[in-house]
């Protein structure tokens, strides 16, 4: 029983740091907390207007939500996009959400 529960927490945890290695190499991320903004596109100045639109995952299993360019250019009324970020936030794996940000006019 002791064999099986350590090489359960070998597994793991290997998996983990396995994982948490991919992330790291391409944005931050944290895996006990993040709360991360990134710039995705830019094509013009600014804008006068902004709109977003968010994505939820819960424990990794449900995710609902649009946090697409659309969405967001729709909630802002932009038919003209300046820019793109996004905007991502984690807690413990527990909820996560994506925020697409969109500049524009």
């Amino acid at each position: 029983m002791k064999k099986t529960i350590a090489l359960v927490a070998l597994s793991v945890t290997g998996f983990m740091l396995s994982s948490c290695v991919a992330a790291y190499s391409t944005r931050p991320v944290g895996a006990v907390y993040a709360d991360v903004s990134d710039p995705v596109s830019v094509s013009g100045n600014g804008g006068s207007r902004v709109g977003t639109a968010t994505a939820t995952s819960y424990l990794g299993v449900v995710a609902i939500g649009d946090s697409s360019i659309d969405a967001a250019k729709r909630n802002g009324g932009i038919s003209t996009v300046s820019s793109v970020d996004v905007q991502r936030q984690n807690i413990l794996g527990i909820i996560s959400k994506y925020t697409t940000v969109v500049h524009g006019n």
